[in-house]
């Protein structure tokens, strides 16, 4: 008989008050992080400060987790937030082994990964920031992914024209007036072109659906993640660029994914 394993350990007292009186909300947790990937007592002391600083835990560690997976996080990189993970996993549930699969502004690649490590096949991802290209590629190499450097479609192999079974694009869609309402976390930590979607947040989404029937296959399937509030435009730029539309929602994680598709004849 085996016995049950221990419990992890708490986090020593003063980081986790370190980090209370820094602001952090969830002090306890960053703690435990923090206490975690340190390889010693000073590394341990520049990683608090920092976070105290304002920099993301996810900056400070090099890592985030997302569905169960470690993905790297390079300094001033989009930082993939929880709620994204609906998702992935919205598009894993569609995605069979062996598909086509792409993920546009890929960020770190965090949603590519999640589907490479579970429905392996065909993957290729793409972003317009070289500094999120080349953490990506840390992410997806190994997972057989390719990464191109450019704007949305711009990069992609011309093959796979018609061919994509599964495009993902989490791109901006923070309206440029809303910029200065973000936490500073991400307004002074991750690149304006990760977060500034236009006017309305739904330029580089509207980008997207007017060029996805062209790059996928008949039947294929387009995720986008935006807001509850810009839903229904969201909803309407899908079904202009003459895919079927419909909107799927986690009240939980405040999530909210337009699902577009190619009709199949």
């Amino acid at each position: 008989m085996s016995l049950p394993p221990s419990p992890e350990p708490p986090p020593p007292a003063f980081l986790v008050s370190a980090l209370r009186a820094a602001g952090c909300v969830f002090a306890e947790d960053e703690a435990r992080v923090l206490h975690a990937s340190a390889r010693d007592h000073a590394e341990l002391t520049s990683m608090v400060e920092r976070r105290a600083a304002g920099l993301p835990l996810e900056h400070v560690v090099g890592w985030a987790e997302f569905c169960g997976l470690r993905i790297a996080v390079d300094p001033g990189v989009f930082v993939p937030r929880r709620r994204t993970e609906f998702l992935a996993r919205q598009a894993l549930a569609r995605t069979r082994p062996g598909a086509t699969v792409v993920d546009l502004c890929c960020g770190t690649g965090a949603v590519a990964a999640v589907l490479a490590a579970r429905a392996p096949g065909r993957l290729h991802a793409a972003d317009l920031d070289p500094a999120a290209v080349a953490c990506a590629r840390r992410n997806l190499a190994p997972l057989g992914g390719e990464v191109h450097e450019g704007d949305l479609y711009d990069p992609l192999p011309a093959e796979l024209a018609g061919c994509v079974d599964i495009l993902i694009a989490n791109g901006p869609y923070v309206p440029t007036g809303d910029l200065p309402l973000l936490p500073s976390e991400a307004r002074d930590h991750e690149r304006q072109i990760a977060l500034d979607g236009g006017k309305d947040g739904l330029d580089v989404l509207r980008r997207v659906a007017e060029r996805a029937p062209r790059w996928l296959a008949p039947g294929g399937r387009l995720f986008v993640e935006t807001s509850e509030r810009q839903a229904d435009t969201a909803l309407a730029a899908v079904r202009a660029a003459g895919l079927g539309a419909r909107l799927v929602e986690d009240d939980d994680l405040y999530a909210t994914v337009v699902v577009g598709t190619r009709p199949a004849h």
